[in-house]
């Protein structure tokens, strides 16, 4: 059983509900060491100053903030107690917006809400309430000593809790080029909007796996066992060609109505194979 981040409160208008916060992301990022090539020594981290070029311990080390080139304000531990954010473990529901007014790109990262025994009435009833008005509760919490904004969501049977950004930390789009004035020609759109169709179908997230992951273990495994790992087929670039779009969007238009034909034909050999089991053991 994982141990909660902190055990605090749910707050909108007087009503508190008791929560734990539960992490709701597992990550399974790969991680590795860096080796000496020559010996597979661990390579370790050296804290080097740039001015007299000797190494330094931790305990002679200190925070600076570099405020023009070369120029630091210096911030010691007390400092940052100062204005550390203090740490309620509450989650302060603000205000309650329409789920469609937020941009998904402020969302960062979710986690559960779990209730205490005495808080699932009230626990229960924000949740469906939120369901009903279709509504998300805006709320400010405190984290490893960072305030966040977040966002307070019913998922199924939880209430979520998801960390957001703060609108300064988006990017500007207009920092990029985008084709704003760029229109598409009318056959163009047709055939665009029939390789869509053809491609929808119900969203299920247990279908998708992350096979970068599963085949670099798979390497890692076989070079463990002492077995030659095969070279990999390098896709060839098609960047930098000129192709003709609609010639494209056919093709892949074909391509997508005979992998749904394949899909088709199978799920309606299924049950005629479960038929002609079924009269055999007859």
């Amino acid at each position: 059983m994982a141990h909660a981040i902190w055990s605090g409160a749910i707050n909108f208008g007087l009503v508190t509900i008791p929560v734990k916060l539960q992490t709701a992301i597992r990550t399974k990022d790969l991680r590795f060491n860096f080796l000496h090539k020559k010996d597979e020594g661990r390579i370790q981290n050296v804290r080097t100053c740039s001015v007299c070029g000797k190494d330094v311990a931790w305990d002679e080390i200190e925070r600076g903030y570099e405020y023009e080139k070369g120029q630091y304000v210096t911030l010691s531990d007390e400092d940052f107690k100062r204005v550390n954010p203090e740490a309620t473990q509450s989650v302060d529901i603000v205000q309650f917006v329409e789920l469609s007014e937020i941009n998904p790109m402020y969302y960062d990262r979710p986690y559960y809400l779990e209730p205490e025994k005495r808080g699932k009435h009230a626990y229960a009833l924000l949740r469906e309430a939120l369901v009903a008005e279709n509504k998300v509760g805006i709320a400010r919490v405190v984290i490893r000593s960072k305030e966040h904004l977040a966002a307070l969501k019913p998922n199924g049977d939880a209430l979520v809790l998801e960390l957001m950004h703060f609108a300064d930390e988006i990017v500007e789009q207009d920092t990029y080029e985008f084709p704003s004035q760029e229109k598409p020609a009318p056959n163009e759109m047709k055939v665009a909007k029939m390789l869509i169709d053809t491609m929808s179908e119900p969203f299920d997230v247990t279908k998708f796996r992350d096979k970068y992951r599963e085949d670099v273990m798979g390497m890692i495994e076989a070079r463990a066992a002492g077995k030659e790992v095969p070279k990999a087929k390098i896709k060839p670039s098609s960047r930098g060609k000129v192709v003709n779009l609609m010639d494209v969007l056919q093709r892949s238009l074909e391509q997508s109505k005979g992998r749904r034909g394949e899909g088709a034909s199978q799920s309606e050999e299924k049950p005629r194979r479960t038929a002609r089991r079924k009269r055999s053991a007859a």
